[in-house]
């Protein structure tokens, strides 16, 4: 573990391919999947395949109107922190984390009411960070060409 990256328990990371330049995520090692905030997702077939379209508006000064298309990865049954079971859309996008690039699934959701719009869980941090609860924004803002919607 003394050779991993240690993150706080909030930080700034990119959705590159959601072209999502920057976004603050509470890392929680409690959950095993990853959420993100959605406001209205649609399902559609392209090519032979499900697709997903989603909105989301990010950032709290200044929101932003986000509009993604992406390819579904998968339904599954995920239960949250009210113990509650939920079917929810999947996807698999790369996050871009302290210096790192890596491929995330994460689940598509209403988050609104929560601080953080995305949730890194467990299955997207074992093995690359470890987490200190004590610190927070450890990481500079990642540097990409996407719009800046923090």
């Amino acid at each position: 573990m003394a050779d991993l990256i240690t993150l706080g328990w909030r930080e700034r990371l990119a959705l590159p391919q959601l072209g999502i330049g920057l976004l603050k995520a509470k890392l929680d090692t409690g959950a095993r999947s990853s959420s993100l905030h959605v406001d209205t997702l649609e399902e559609f077939q392209r090519d032979g395949a499900t697709w997903l379209r989603f909105t989301m508006h990010v950032g709290r000064r200044q929101p932003v109107h986000v509009r993604c298309e992406t390819p579904a990865l998968d339904r599954r049954a995920v239960t949250d922190t009210g113990g509650r079971r939920t079917e929810r859309w999947f996807i698999r996008s790369e996050v871009q984390l302290a210096g790192q690039h890596f491929s995330v699934d994460i689940n598509l959701t209403d988050r609104r009411h929560m601080l953080f719009p995305l949730l890194l869980g467990r299955s997207a941090l074992n093995g690359r960070f470890a987490v200190d609860p004590a610190r927070s924004y450890t990481q500079p803002r990642p540097l990409l060409a996407a719009p800046d919607i923090s």
